[in-house]
């Protein structure tokens, strides 16, 4: 009995040591249903419809979340938020723009596209929180910095897509503008109008909430990349290509910690700023970008959203060891429980 239950300790030990975030386990699962099982006809319609109602409420959520009060106060860091927000939406998309001499040796077209668009969706916030606090940062600024990066990636994001995708994306039109406004927008803001009745019951719901998000992105997904396989957009790639994305990704990620890093020191901000700045601005939303990919993509969203999901993944294996590296040299223990909720924070 004691031989039993030492090995499944042992079990339990090993797979808390996988460098797999158990939530992109759950994302590759639900591609791989979407493979074997894509939803068909009416079907697909209902989850369709299914898939449009989990966007609107994953950014009502979002709403709901965000302490405004809290926004306004981070306002006295501008130069900090700035610099975020400069990293986040100019420095990225010039790296996604310089990608392009990547195609057709490198990346596919439609994989190029997919890269671009990863690079001009919002910062996270949870993991940037979780990793910066961990790191022994400045948290309050991280919180700050993530939110604005998520208000202004509801405007800001689409219009990058409409400007530098072509026609990739959803031309931007006066439907498209309506349809991001509707979906993505007014839900935004509905929350963060009904926050003062409703703050005080998801604060208390948080960990629930936590699963609703998730199931939400997950039914996105399914539904982005059953489309995908209905339509045969699968056959296009290839494994090779998959780990040529996947070495880009690498690179694109330790291109914005040098930066992050070594520009702040220039910049002159403290240790503790230096630190959020590098884990917000370094880093992409899953949670922000799934849902915007399939406003602005449409049926094509399947193949859109790969490089995000595995340029998630890469984030939070790499962030996660360097948050600790910083964590020791300052000194100071990092707070009980977070080094194992960071890696699974799904912003």
């Amino acid at each position: 009995m004691k031989r039993g239950k030492g090995r499944l300790d042992g079990m339990r030990r090993l797979l808390a040591r996988l460098p797999v975030d158990p939530y992109i386990a759950a994302l590759l699962g639900t591609v791989l249903l979407a493979a074997l099982l894509p939803a068909r006809g009416t079907a697909a319609t209902a989850v369709d419809g299914a898939s449009t109602g989990a966007v609107a409420l994953l950014f009502f959520l979002y709403g709901a979340r965000l302490s405004t009060r809290e926004a306004m106060d981070g306002l006295r860091h501008w130069r900090l938020h700035l610099t975020v927000l400069a990293c986040t939406f100019a420095v990225f998309p010039l790296l996604g723009l310089a990608s392009r001499g990547l195609v057709p040796y490198v990346l596919t077209p439609q994989l190029q596209t997919g890269l671009l668009f990863l690079c001009l969706v919002p910062s996270t916030i949870q993991s940037s929180i979780a990793f910066t606090s961990i790191a022994r940062g400045n948290v309050a600024a991280a919180i700050c910095a993530g939110s604005f990066s998520s208000i202004v990636g509801i405007v800001l994001t689409p219009l990058l897509a409409a400007a530098l995708l072509g026609n990739n994306a959803v031309g931007f039109s006066l439907d498209s503008l309506l349809s991001v406004v509707l979906r993505l927008l007014v839900p935004f803001v509905a929350g963060q109008l009904l926050r003062r009745w409703i703050g005080g019951f998801i604060t208390r719901r948080k960990k629930v909430l936590g699963y609703v998000d998730r199931g939400s992105i997950l039914l996105v997904v399914y539904a982005a990349f059953s489309e995908g396989v209905v339509r045969g957009i699968w056959h296009q790639v290839t494994p090779l290509r998959l780990l040529a994305l996947l070495g880009v990704e690498a690179v694109l990620l330790a291109v914005m910690l040098a930066f992050t890093s070594l520009g702040t020191r220039r910049l002159g901000f403290g240790r503790e700023d230096r630190i959020a700045i590098t884990f917000a601005g370094s880093k992409k939303s899953l949670a922000a970008g799934l849902p915007m990919a399939t406003v602005l993509f449409g049926a094509d969203a399947g193949l859109m959203i790969l490089p995000l999901m595995l340029f998630h993944q890469l984030q939070l294996m790499v962030c996660a060891v360097l948050a600790k590296r910083y964590g020791r040299q300052s000194g100071t223990p990092a707070p009980a429980g977070l080094a194992a909720e960071a890696p699974a924070a799904a912003g």
